[in-house]
Formats: C-alpha cells, sequence, structure tokens
C-alpha cells in the first residue's frame, strides 16, 4: 500500500515528463504520434474505484494539455480510455476472473491478453483522441490511418516499457 502511495506519483510525473519532452516531439510524416502516457492508465489496478481512475485519468490528460497546448484533448480522451476501461477488462477478463489487487500487466496475465487489452484501449484512446482532433468526418480514411499507424507504434513502446519492467513485483 505505502509502495503504491510512492509509486504512482512517481510513475505519474515520468510519464507526463516523457510524454512531453521527448514524445511530442516526435511526429513521423503527421501520421506517427506516439502517446505513451496512456500506460499509466493502463496500469492502474482493475480493482480501483472507477471514480478515481477517471478523476487520476483527467489529471493527467490535462497536464498533457498544459504542455501541449491541446485544449482538453488529451484530457478527454484520457477520461474517455478511463471510462471504457472496466469494459474492456470484463469482455477480456479469464475464466477464472482478476484476482484482488490485480494490476494488468504480461508477469500477471500474460503477453496475449496484455496485448488484446493495449491494444484495445490505446485503439479508443487515439480513435477519440484524433477524431477530436480533426473534428469531422471528410478525412475519415486519413484519420483512420493515423489512428492505426499511431496505435502500433505506441503500442511498440508500451511492449518495450512492460518488457523492460517485466522484473519488477507483480503488486505495482
Amino acid at each position: 500500500m505505502i509502495k503504491s502511495l510512492i509509486k504512482y506519483p512517481i510513475q505519474f510525473i515520468f510519464f507526463i515528463l516523457i510524454q512531453v519532452f521527448v514524445l511530442n516531439n516526435i511526429q513521423l510524416s503527421g501520421y506517427i504520434n506516439p502517446f505513451l502516457y496512456v500506460l499509466f492508465i493502463l496500469w492502474l489496478p482493475i480493482e480501483m474505484n472507477k471514480a478515481l481512475v477517471m478523476l487520476l485519468a483527467f489529471v493527467l490528460g490535462f497536464s498533457v494539455d498544459i504542455f501541449s497546448d491541446t485544449m482538453g484533448m488529451h484530457a478527454s480522451a484520457s477520461v474517455f480510455l478511463a471510462f471504457v476501461r472496466p469494459v474492456v477488462l470484463r469482455f477480456i477478463a479469464p475464466r477464472d476472473g482478476y484476482e484482488v489487487n490485480q494490476v494488468p500487466g504480461i508477469k500477471g496475465l500474460g503477453f496475449v491478453w496484455f496485448l488484446t487489452y493495449a491494444f484495445c484501449c490505446v485503439f479508443l484512446h487515439h480513435l477519440f483522441l484524433f477524431f477530436v482532433e480533426v473534428f469531422r468526418f471528410s478525412s475519415v480514411l486519413s484519420t483512420l490511418w493515423r489512428i492505426l499507424a499511431s496505435t502500433g507504434f505506441t503500442i511498440v513502446l508500451i511492449l518495450i516499457t512492460q518488457f523492460f519492467n517485466y522484473n519488477s513485483s507483480e503488486t505495482r
């Protein structure tokens, strides 16, 4: 419990700093925009209070918005991700269900489960974010291409981060 009180604020700050100072400066051909900060939301415990997850997601997204000058787009997409996260978790739940205080990760739930979870969540986040950014359906194909390319690149970064943290304890 005390480890969580120290660990989550450090992760929160780390993901904001990486997103703002490194990843926001990566834009390949205008189509690939990595958003690693969503991993903070994905790593929250499965049984965490939904209102608290949504509040943390809002603060995380709003923090990225402040530094990126994006007027609430990341905040709204992050809250949307926090809102749909329980649905995704229910949809891909193991047959025996989740353990108490389970943290989503490769070590505890397996590679295929985590890849499915991360892909669904990141795709939904990016779908919301990019359509809010464009705010029109006239360029659906180019927007879908941006969503898929950015989702793929973000998933690669998430898997690298996940494997980097693989040896850490399962109860983050």
